[in-house]
């Protein structure tokens, strides 16, 4: 019997377009619960989800067959969907393009899942910014500044 046996960890990052501050503390909560579903109905796992208003931490447990880029595609499309039918948000809802996805083995779980789960706690020293440069640089991944976010002038 041939099966296919698999860890595969990922840490999800992604932003609200132009980082704004849209994702509003009153549901904050059913985003989180709408993204989680979202996940597990593309069959993959959820293992922590937290953000700030300008952005979204998830550490997803994958399994081989899944593309990542697709699975976040779907999951910000269908998400911005949820938050413009809902209206819940005066202005349109939409991500930034692209992503940060971050690889960790089981022994590290524990340290990320705390790491999500504390975000308000740890954005009160680090912005968004500074964080996800320090993540880039920690996991020495090649980027350039001037294309690192697309902000509003």
């Amino acid at each position: 019997m041939s099966s296919t046996y698999s860890q595969i960890y990922i840490h999800v990052v992604f932003a609200v377009k132009h980082r704004e501050s849209l994702i509003a503390p009153k549901w904050e909560c059913q985003l989180h619960k709408y993204l989680t579903v979202s996940i597990q109905n593309n069959g993959q796992k959820m293992i922590a989800i937290n953000g700030m208003p300008d952005h979204i931490h998830m550490l997803i447990g994958m399994k081989p067959n899944c593309n990542l880029s697709d699975l976040i595609r779907e999951i910000k499309k269908s998400s911005s969907n949820w938050i413009n039918t809902n209206k819940l948000v005066t202005s349109h809802f939409n991500w930034q393009e692209g992503f940060g996805a971050f690889s960790y083995s089981q022994s590290s779980l524990d340290n990320v899942v705390n790491y999500i789960h504390e975000q308000k706690k740890h954005h009160a020293k680090q912005n968004f910014r500074e964080e996800f440069e320090t993540l880039l640089q920690k996991f020495k991944v090649n980027y350039k500044k001037e294309y690192l976010f697309n902000q509003v002038l």
